[in-house]
């Protein structure tokens, strides 16, 4: 029997499907999010945050296969990939090899793409339901702190994108963000 999902995740789908911007908690923050394959989200996106382009995005998915389209893990050894497999779902992204068609638009001027199979149970379920990975930075406006609350998100974006109302997963510091063939570490977690 399948799951149902939730009046509040479909409605967020509704948004994502047409394009809008949504907020969701992740495991510290709330997060902004979009649909990776629509280049006119994504610039709706990073027009919001005031986030150049260059900069690259996370996605945020279920698991691990939602993934796969836009990640080049051939590049990656048995044992790089262990690593990376052995901290999900949870809160250390890893930056990966693109595969060359994985849109400029999310992975910048590098050609790798910082990806995170969450372990927060609502993205999980939104990201199940969607069938596919979201784009996934902070909620805030530039210059200001991370939004920990759905209140925060209203009154900082003035009700202007839809938010999935649930609660941040309890951590205080953003997902770490590791190399998977390196291993170097980009911020501490």
């Amino acid at each position: 029997m399948q799951n149902k999902s939730t009046p509040a995740i479909e409605n967020i789908i509704t948004a994502l499907n047409k394009g809008d911007v949504i907020a969701y908690p992740t495991e510290a923050v709330f997060g902004l999010g979009c649909d990776p394959d629509s280049e006119q989200a994504v610039n709706k996106l990073l027009e919001l945050k005031q986030r150049p382009w260059e900069k690259g995005l996370i996605l945020i998915a279920d698991n691990y296969e939602q993934l796969k389209s836009y990640v080049d893990d051939s590049q990656l050894t048995d044992e790089q990939k262990q690593v990376m497999f052995e901290s999900w779902p949870g809160p250390v992204t890893w930056v990966i090899p693109a595969k060359p068609s994985t849109p400029k638009w999310l992975t910048g001027r590098f050609d790798t793409l910082a990806v995170r199979v969450t372990d927060h149970k609502l993205v999980k379920a939104l990201c199940r339901e969607y069938g596919k990975p979201l784009v996934s930075t902070s909620a805030n406006l530039s210059g200001k702190e991370p939004c920990r609350t759905t209140h925060e998100v209203i009154e900082q974006f003035a009700g202007s994108i839809p938010v999935l109302d649930g609660a941040v997963g309890g951590r205080q510091n953003p997902s770490e963000i590791r190399d998977a063939k390196t291993g170097q570490l980009y911020r501490k977690g």
